[in-house]
C-alpha cells in the first residue's frame, strides 16, 4: 500500500468505529428529551426495558444481559429504586443473591416506552424494516467481534 492509499484509509470519516461512535452519541441525544419526562437516563431506560422483558432478574444476570459491570449497574439500580420504579430483594435462601423487581409505577411506565420507541423510529427517518436490518447487522457485528476475544 502506497502512502496516498494509506492516508486515504486512515481518514477518520472512513472508519466504521467512528461512524458507530457518532451514531451512538446521536441516539443518546435523541433519547434524552424523550426520557427526561419519565425521569430516566438512557442506561436506566435499558435496565427498565430488560425488566419489562423479564421481571425479577438477579443483578448478576441483568448486568450480563446489558453488558454492565456491578460498579456501573449498582448505582443505576439504586437511583431506579429511589425513584420508586424497582425494588431490590435479597434471596432468603442465599443473601448474596439480589433480585430486581419492578414496582407498580415501574410496570406502568412500559406504556410510555412504546411512545419513546416510536418517536425514535420517526426521528431516524427509516422504515421499521430498515431499522430491523440495521439492528440485525449490528448484532451480527457484535457477535463476530466477541468471537475474536
Amino acid at each position: 500500500m502506497n502512502d496516498a492509499d494509506l492516508e486515504k484509509e486512515l481518514k477518520l470519516d472512513r472508519q466504521l468505529c467512528f461512524a458507530l461512535y457518532g451514531a451512538a452519541h446521536a441516539f443518546n441525544r435523541a433519547y434524552k428529551p424523550l426520557l427526561e419526562p419519565l425521569g430516566l437516563t438512557y442506561p436506566q431506560y435499558l435496565v427498565m426495558m430488560a425488566l419489562w422483558e423479564e421481571d425479577g432478574q438477579q443483578v448478576k444476570a441483568l448486568g450480563e444481559r446489558l453488558g454492565l459491570d456491578s460498579g456501573t449497574l449498582s448505582p443505576l439500580l439504586k437511583r431506579l429504586e429511589q425513584t420508586g420504579y424497582v425494588e431490590r430483594r435479597r434471596d432468603t435462601a442465599d443473601e448474596r443473591q439480589v433480585f430486581i423487581t419492578l414496582t407498580e409505577p415501574g410496570r406502568a411506565m412500559k406504556a410510555h416506552a412504546v411512545r419513546v420507541m416510536r418517536a425514535i423510529g420517526e426521528q431516524t427517518g427509516c422504515t421499521m424494516g430498515e431499522l430491523a436490518t440495521l439492528r440485525d447487522s449490528l448484532k451480527q457485528l457484535k457477535k463476530r467481534l466477541a468471537e475474536v476475544d
